[in-house]
């Protein structure tokens, strides 16, 4: 969907939307004045609206013959995220409605400035993703017409600060593409092949084969991957757009393409949605884009490790030991707890190659994250108390929103293995923290580190503010956020 900032509504336009904050709708109305206004009071009336944030009431009306669809559009107490809501809402309103573009019309909401124009765009633009690549048989009133959205909107031309917003959404986009696409089409060596189009953009990417990790010790991620016939890859993105010589921020994702755990085999109900197992993955690679799109002002490096799991004659087994890249060993006592398995030899390669200042990994890595905090935030860890802050307040401005846990040596020590360094697993209680504690035994000293557990958010049984039931791409805006706010001089 493209989307364009112009003065004012053009005379041509026949579905116009008029965002309205919550409690001025008889003001707006007045102002409208006859015949639109009484028209969308009625139909405000009929649909309850009262400006809420992503509420919605639409009527028609005949204009010299032609008919108009008119919209009303809350966008609540005017917030960024309400503004952010009132686009989605408007895009998932309109987009298989058989309308082909539709204007927006800010002079009516009263005084708003560019920061809710952009927002408003954003959210439309982000909800405006879907895929539809094996719909054989869709029907045409299932299909998108909606192509374009044009926002009259104050006097500056806004284009140039959209290029930084539609980056972002582009990157979100991709996180959301590699979330939902099938097993079958997204493996390591294809998740690879996705992503070498962010070379295009600046990105130096970097390949790691199933025999260069061999060479380097990488027991753990290879060991998660024997069970398969897709061989593993270790992705590295960098964008160097910082000073030369800058150590630079690492984000790191698992990315397990599909989990059936292995020996440990999951019960088959919902093991299908086990294609979102490399969330993280996903999130970092949008990441990338978004930040090297923006031509984000810092260093920035994405390392991805991309497994499959599955439960073969060569599968790694339940009592098996791996020795990690780091040296250190691992009682595997479940297959099912493989993701931190891949991830620790992905943070002890970063180490190595890039001596970053931050590490900060992503992970669907415990079901126990999302017993803990349904499918509202994320959960983070971290060694370091400024970093934690930090990415907190990225998530509240993104709307990625991220709560902290406890990281502590009582925890540590329940996964302390009687024949090796450590077990892969803990006791029932306390699963997201000792998978917390298993990885920060591998992050070195001196390097801030923390852990976001994105179980219960990477993916969405219903519909949310900006994004349909399915991929929500969360992360992509948290960590291009937190480089913003804190590593961009």
């Amino acid at each position: 969907m493209d989307i364009h900032f112009v003065a004012q509504i053009d005379a041509s336009a026949d579905v116009v939307a008029f965002p309205v904050r919550k409690g001025e709708l008889n003001a707006f109305v007045q102002a409208l004045g006859e015949p639109h206004g009484a028209l969308l009071n009625g139909a405000a009336g009929q649909a309850r609206f009262e400006g809420a944030a992503g509420g919605i009431a639409e009527t028609a009306a005949v204009d010299g013959g032609r008919v108009l669809r008119l919209l009303l559009v809350g966008i609540g107490e005017g917030t960024l995220h309400d503004l952010e809501r009132a686009g989605g809402a408007l895009t998932g309103r309109l987009q298989t409605s058989g309308a082909t573009a539709v204007h927006v019309d800010f002079a009516s909401a009263g005084a708003v400035d560019e920061e809710d124009v952009l927002a408003f765009a954003l959210g439309a633009k982000l909800r405006n993703w879907r895929i539809d690549t094996y719909r054989t048989k869709l029907a045409d009133n299932a299909k998108p017409t909606l192509k374009s959205l044009t926002i009259a909107s104050p006097p500056r031309d806004l284009s140039a600060r959209w290029a930084v917003n539609e980056a972002i959404a582009d990157g979100v986009a991709l996180t959301q593409t590699l979330v939902a696409e099938p097993p079958n089409i997204l493996y390591p060596e294809s998740f690879v092949e996705r992503c070498q189009h962010l070379a295009d953009l600046g990105v130096e990417i970097e390949v790691l084969d199933e025999r260069q990790m061999k060479a380097l010790g990488m027991g753990a991620l290879l060991g998660v991957a024997q069970g398969s016939t897709r061989p593993p890859r270790l992705l590295a993105m960098r964008w160097n757009g910082g000073k030369d010589g800058d150590k630079p921020v690492v984000f790191i994702g698992k990315g397990v393409t599909f989990d059936t755990g292995g020996i440990s085999i999951k019960p088959a109900a919902g093991m299908d949605m086990m294609k979102w197992d490399m969330g993280g993955a996903g999130a970092v690679a949008g990441a990338m884009k978004a930040i090297a799109g923006r031509k984000a002002k810092a260093n920035v490096v994405g390392v991805v490790g991309l497994v499959e799991n599955m439960p073969d004659g060569n599968a790694m087994r339940p009592g098996d030991i791996v020795t990690t890249m780091s040296g250190q060993t691992v009682e595997v006592l479940n297959t099912d707890a493989e993701g931190r398995l891949v991830l620790c030899d992905a943070i002890t390669w970063a180490q190595k190659i890039y001596s970053p200042k931050v590490i900060v990994d992503l992970a669907t890595l415990t079901g126990a994250m999302v017993i803990s905090l349904g499918h509202e935030y994320a959960g983070i860890f971290a060694n370091d108390e400024n970093l934690a802050t930090q990415l907190i307040a990225a998530g509240e401005t993104s709307n990625n929103k991220l709560w902290r846990f406890p990281l502590s040596a009582a925890y540590d020590k329940l996964i302390d293995s009687q024949i090796a360094d450590m077990k892969n697993i803990g006791p029932r209680e306390g699963g997201s923290i000792t998978a917390a504690q298993f990885l920060k035994r591998y992050v070195d000293d001196g390097v801030a580190w923390a852990h976001l557990d994105i179980a219960g958010v990477a993916w969405a049984d219903k519909d949310g503010p900006v994004w349909a039931k399915g991929a929500t791409g969360y992360g992509v805006r948290l960590l291009d956020r937190y480089i913003a706010e804190n590593h961009e001089g």
